[in-house]
């Protein structure tokens, strides 16, 4: 194995353990994301409609901006900007 092989193999093993880092990374950003959606439903229960509408915003901000996925509709009973 020559010096080249070997530093393409260590680069290798560094992209995987970067890969494993994002997906870790992505799946608790989601997850961060349902609770998010029950704290938007919770509040829309409670009555406190413009703070479920500024959770909802900023559900879709993160979405959109930071996890660059598509919009995703807002959990049920989310108020609309008329509300």
């Amino acid at each position: 194995m020559t010096a080249d092989d070997s530093q393409v193999d260590e680069l290798e093993r560094e992209v995987e353990h970067l890969m494993e880092e994002v997906e870790r990374y992505r799946t608790a950003a989601e997850d961060a994301l349902q609770q998010l959606d029950w704290c938007i439903g919770y509040f829309v229960g409670s009555g406190k409609s413009r703070l479920a509408a500024s959770l909802g915003a900023n559900r879709s901000y993160i979405r959109r901006h930071l996890l660059e996925r598509a919009e995703q509709p807002v959990p049920a009973g989310t108020p609309t900007e008329s509300d």
